[in-house]
C-alpha cells in the first residue's frame, strides 16, 4: 500500500507539471532564414556547419573543377566502384561519365546486394540543405535510391545554393508528400554504453559535401 501511495504521489506531481506546461503558449517560429546574409554567406555558413560535424567540404565553380575534385577524391579514398543517383541533376553534371573516365566502375543501384556492398562511393545530389546545422535532406524516389547514401563507406553529396532552406519546417513541407527521406548530418556516428564514439559503423565513414555553383 505504501508503494502504491508513493507511486500515486509521483504520478500526480508529473500530471500537475504537465498541465502547467500545456498552459504555456508555444513560441511562433520565424519565417525568415535563421542564417542571415546573401547566398554566398549562407553557403559559407553551411560548409562551416558541415566541417564542424566532421564533413569534408568544397566549393566548386564549374565542371572542370568538379572533374578535378572527383579525381582527388577517387585517389584519396581509393575508389574502385561507385553508386550514383540516376536523377536529372547528376546526369546533367555528368557525374557517372566523369567517374568512368577515372576508371571507376559505375554500379546500378538495382544490382544484387552483394554487388552493391562492394561499392566504395555513393554520389547524390540534395533536395534541401539546412545551413544552421549542415543537415542534408535526400528524398527517396526511383531515381534517388536510398541505398546510395547509406551503404558505401564514402558518401559525396553535391548541392546547389538554391537547395538551401530556412529551417526544418520548410524542408519537411517540401518532402511531406514523398514516401520518406533521409536527413544527414555528417558521417555515421555510433556510441556504445561506455560513450566510445565510432564512425562508419552504421553508414558512411567519410562524408563529403560540395557546393556546386556553376551552370
Amino acid at each position: 500500500m505504501a508503494m502504491d501511495s508513493a507511486r500515486d504521489t509521483i504520478l500526480n506531481r508529473v500530471s500537475g507539471a504537465l498541465r502547467d506546461v500545456a498552459r504555456q503558449p508555444l513560441p511562433i517560429l520565424p519565417d525568415e532564414p535563421r542564417v542571415s546574409g546573401d547566398s554566398t554567406a549562407r553557403v559559407a555558413a553551411t560548409l562551416a556547419a558541415i566541417d564542424y560535424v566532421s564533413g569534408k567540404t568544397r566549393r566548386v565553380k564549374n565542371k572542370v573543377e568538379l572533374q578535378n575534385a572527383l579525381a582527388e577524391l577517387v585517389s584519396a579514398e581509393r575508389v574502385k566502384k561507385a553508386l550514383v543517383w540516376e536523377n536529372r541533376e547528376l546526369r546533367e553534371l555528368g557525374i557517372a561519365e566523369m567517374l568512368s573516365q577515372l576508371d571507376v566502375e559505375i554500379v546500378s543501384p538495382s544490382e544484387d546486394k552483394r554487388a552493391l556492398a562492394l561499392c566504395d562511393l555513393g554520389v547524390t545530389s540534395t533536395d534541401a540543405v539546412l545551413p544552421q546545422t549542415g543537415t542534408l535532406a535526400l528524398r527517396t524516389t526511383p531515381e534517388q535510391a536510398e541505398i546510395v547514401s547509406l551503404l558505401p563507406r564514402v558518401h559525396l553529396a553535391i548541392f546547389r545554393p538554391t537547395d538551401l532552406r530556412a529551417d526544418l519546417r520548410e524542408t519537411l513541407m517540401q518532402i511531406k508528400d514523398r514516401a520518406h527521406a533521409v536527413l544527414i548530418t555528417g558521417p555515421s556516428r555510433t556510441a556504445d554504453i561506455e560513450k566510445t564514439l565510432a564512425l562508419g559503423v552504421h553508414g558512411p565513414k567519410e562524408f563529403y559535401a560540395w557546393s556546386f555553383e556553376g551552370e
